[in-house]
């Protein structure tokens, strides 16, 4: 009986662990039946700042050299080899003085050749006119007929004429003999050589430059987006860097009418009111032109997202990133100055511009922290 109960003992030991299995069976069914959980959609936070108007003061600067206000590019007037050099730089010059002279032979060859030229026409007018002279005694003589006094009238005619050509082109000699020296064409100091002796140079090739004495002034350049901001007479503050940031005052003189096809700015000249007397040709200056006051855009530099050559930002609108152009007028400061683009109020991405895409929805940081 005992071994009967222990049997019966353990088949209930079976049944409640089979029920047991079964439930948990059907959990686990339960389980992979129902639907998962919807995932929550993360929204990325983005770093913005509100465009706005900023006043900032006009004054802007620019690097500059003294220079003379008029200079004078020498270039002989006849090619040749350069035998003398007589001036150096820096060194003051008188008007008429010789700076320079190249190899004379090939143009005294011509000298020699058109004078002797002339000579010979000389000759044959000389002889011309007597004959005619004589030929003409002898017409009022009824010794010749009139035929042949027109005969020697004609050939003194072509005598006088061959001789006026000679004269000509011996003149023309003797411009070219003056030609074989460069000389100062007014009193000065020497800027700048551009050629030495042993060098050939063409006619019209500048080597000299002559600095003329009198007043000096300041050379700039100015961006082609600043132009519009100068005018000639337009006031100026002028510093020497190299005279302890001496101070001076002066204007707007000239300036160019076409832009320099290297740099694509434009010549400008400042007129001095009194230069320094320490201030020499050449030294650096620092010219700064004062527009006023005037409104502006400016965002940080790490908005601008730049696709090929076309500036651009994102901007936040009904919490989506839009991609808009803009145009840029240069640096303020650390910021970017726009001219174009945006308004005051849009809110302008200012981080991971790199990671945006059109159309994305975005929390402003300052929101998301409240």
């Amino acid at each position: 009986m005992k071994f009967l109960a222990e049997i019966h003992f353990s088949k209930k030991h079976y049944i409640l662990l089979g029920m047991v299995l079964a439930a948990f069976v059907g959990w686990r069914v339960v389980s992979v039946l129902k639907p998962p959980a919807t995932e929550e959609r993360i929204i990325p936070v983005v770093r913005t700042v509100a465009v706005g108007e900023t006043t900032a003061d006009g004054t802007a600067v620019y690097p500059g050299e003294v220079r003379g206000k008029y200079e004078s590019n020498l270039a002989f007037q006849a090619g040749g080899k350069i035998v003398t050099r007589s001036v150096n730089l820096g060194d003051t010059v008188r008007a008429g003085q010789v700076l320079m002279e190249i190899d004379p032979k090939d143009i005294r060859q011509s000298y020699d050749a058109d004078q002797a030229a002339y000579q010979a026409a000389l000759s044959n007018y000389n002889l011309a006119r007597d004959n005619y002279a004589r030929y003409s005694k002898l017409y009022e003589q009824n010794a010749v007929s009139a035929m042949v006094r027109d005969q020697y009238k004609t050939q003194l005619d072509a005598a006088d004429a061959t001789l006026r050509s000679a004269q000509a082109k011996w003149n023309v000699s003797q411009n070219q003999m003056g030609y074989t020296q460069l000389v100062s064409d007014h009193d000065g100091t020497v800027a700048s050589i551009s050629a030495e002796i042993g060098q050939v140079v063409g006619a019209g090739t500048p080597v000299v430059t002559i600095v003329q004495d009198g007043s000096r002034e300041i050379q700039i350049f100015v961006p082609e987006n600043r132009l519009g901001q100068i005018k000639t007479g337009q006031a100026a503050t002028i510093t020497f860097w190299a005279l302890n940031n001496i101070k001076a005052s002066g204007h707007i003189s000239e300036i160019a009418p076409m832009a320099d096809s290297v740099t694509r700015t434009y010549k400008v000249k400042v007129a001095v009111d009194s230069m320094p007397e320490q201030a020499k040709l050449g030294m650096t200056a620092k010219v700064a032109l004062h527009t006023g006051t005037e409104q502006m855009i400016v965002i940080p530099a790490s908005a601008i997202y730049q696709t090929n050559d076309q500036a651009q930002v994102w901007v936040v609108r009904d919490g989506k990133t839009v991609l808009v152009n803009v145009v840029t007028a240069g640096y303020e400061g650390s910021g970017v100055r726009i001219a174009g683009g945006l308004s005051s109020g849009d809110v302008v991405v200012t981080g991971g511009v790199n990671k945006l895409s059109e159309g994305l929805e975005v929390r402003l940081e300052s929101s998301d922290k409240k």
